[in-house]
């Protein structure tokens, strides 16, 4: 994906809030890679602002729906050169304002915007070949009958196809510490192009939510919600609990957002956010969509 140019009045020099690194970070290296840029000299004040934007955007990948203030602590900019980023990002269609989600009570004054990755943004970094998966799978569900028998079928393919990766996940998990166990997890997906991480959930008392800011096939699973079925059994058999599946990137949230609920608490006990229905894992209902 290539960015529309802007006008140039000038050169563009960013404002940092912070020390440049000396070297760009694996971040910076796959959204270069991603968002490819021209090597020729005289496109080099294009190439740094979209340079810049491409850190925004792994940046968005990375860590789910974002502020300007959150990008610009995490990217040691100004928040004005962040939001005239997001600004063009936008206008592209490679990203989009939301709502910031609150927790507990809301303080005084407008809530921040987060923006979150389109369609459109996710797809530069998607290397699936989502029409060729879709074809697949439709006809497993049709040899297989059709019906009940055919989401049977696709459901036991995408139990097969996890899993070799689950045994990966699971010395991963085993090798940690009971109560590091979700961060262990997140991990091991990070380094399967998952962008995960684990947090404290809301009370975090309850438990700790894992979040992947990443679907590889994220528009299969629009079609085929066995896929998320399958991954959220997975995840509650490394981690022996039951979890909850309170959003899905499949079903338009910007995240996938899996409770783990603390020992000794059972995942039905979990007050999940407000207007967000929540799903425990089973074969039948785990992945679907939580709206």
């Amino acid at each position: 994906m290539k960015y529309a140019s802007e006008d140039q009045e000038g050169p563009a020099v960013e404002t940092t809030a912070g020390p440049a690194a000396s070297a760009p970070d694996r971040s910076e290296q796959a959204a270069r890679t991603a968002f490819p840029q021209s090597p020729h000299p005289a496109a080099a004040p294009h190439d740094e602002q979209q340079g810049t934007r491409n850190r925004v955007v792994r940046s968005i990948l990375d860590h789910g729906p974002s502020t300007a203030a959150e990008l610009a602590l995490r990217l040691e900019l100004t928040q004005a050169a962040v939001r005239r980023h997001l600004d063009a990002l936008a206008a592209e269609g490679v990203v989009e304002p939301r709502e910031k989600r609150v927790y507990g009570a809301r303080t005084r004054g407008r809530p921040a915007k987060a923006f979150a990755l389109t369609d459109c943004g996710r797809d530069a970094f998607d290397q699936s070949y989502d029409e060729l998966a879709s074809d697949a799978l439709r006809w497993i569900a049709q040899s297989a009958g059709g019906g009940e028998k055919g989401e049977a079928a696709v459901a036991a393919f995408a139990r097969a196809r996890l899993a070799g990766q689950a045994e990966g996940y699971r010395e991963a998990v085993e090798a940690a510490r009971p109560e590091a166990r979700t961060q262990a997890l997140a991990e091991a997906l990070t380094a399967d192009g998952y962008a995960a991480t684990a947090r404290s959930a809301p009370n975090s008392q309850l438990g700790e939510q894992l979040c992947q800011h990443h679907c590889p096939v994220a528009h299969v699973a629009e079609q085929y919600p066995q896929l998320c079925e399958a991954e959220t059994e997975v995840f509650s058999r490394l981690l022996g609990t039951h979890v909850q599946r309170l959003a899905t990137i499949a079903h338009g949230d910007g995240v996938c957002t899996t409770f783990i609920p603390k020992a000794g608490r059972t995942a039905h006990r979990t007050t999940a956010p407000k207007n967000t229905k929540t799903i425990t894992a089973s074969a039948s209902t785990a992945g679907r969509n939580p709206a």
